[in-house]
């Protein structure tokens, strides 16, 4: 399907938020199946498996750091390890697994808002920022619905919308017509 990488996570199947209380996480020995049969399922040698740790919440950070291991020693290519509260714990993950670690930085979970500098230095190799843009277009929705449900009008925030100039600007999408106008223009002579 043209994926390139996919992550499977040591939770129960009954999953909650990362970043809430409550997680519950299989043995480790059920994640290293899960994370060995994923592995020698590849038939791509360049597709990523990356292998998700809840641990940190039930376990600590020496459960996180044996599960890992064991997860890279199974056939995990990167490691995700979710909700780490301190910045170095990063550095001691990073240290003990033999493998890219991905730092989650989901706004106002477990995880502060560190850098991508502070990351860096503690050997983190990627970041994800799985909910930034959406909590921006949520909230200006909402601003959106409110004011035209109180107003009758969105006009009062249109400043908080991206202008079709701005989109099609974005988009390149002036060439997109300019390549349909050449590709089924009219013919002239019909």
């Amino acid at each position: 399907a043209g994926a390139a990488a996919v992550h499977i996570e040591d939770q129960v199947a009954q999953k909650r938020c990362g970043h809430r209380p409550n997680k519950a996480i299989v043995p480790s020995g059920e994640m290293v199946d899960r994370v060995r049969a994923a592995a020698d399922a590849k038939s791509d040698p360049g597709f990523v498996l990356m292998a998700r740790t809840d641990a940190l919440q039930s376990e600590g950070l020496s459960g996180v750091i044996d599960r890992a291991c064991a997860y890279v020693e199974a056939g995990a290519d990167a490691i995700f390890a979710e909700a780490m509260t301190d910045l170095e714990m990063y550095g001691k993950v990073c240290a003990a697994v033999k493998a890219p670690v991905l730092a989650n930085l989901t706004e106002f979970g477990a995880t502060p808002s560190f850098s991508r500098d502070q990351l860096r230095a503690q050997g983190v190799a990627m970041l994800l920022y799985p909910l930034s843009a959406t909590r921006a277009m949520q909230r200006a929705a909402l601003e959106v619905m409110r004011a035209i449900r109180r107003e009758g009008s969105q006009e009062s925030v249109l400043g908080l919308m991206q202008t079709r100039a701005e989109l099609y600007d974005f988009l390149g999408y002036e060439a997109y017509e300019e390549a349909l106008d050449r590709l089924f223009g009219q013919d002239e002579a019909c």
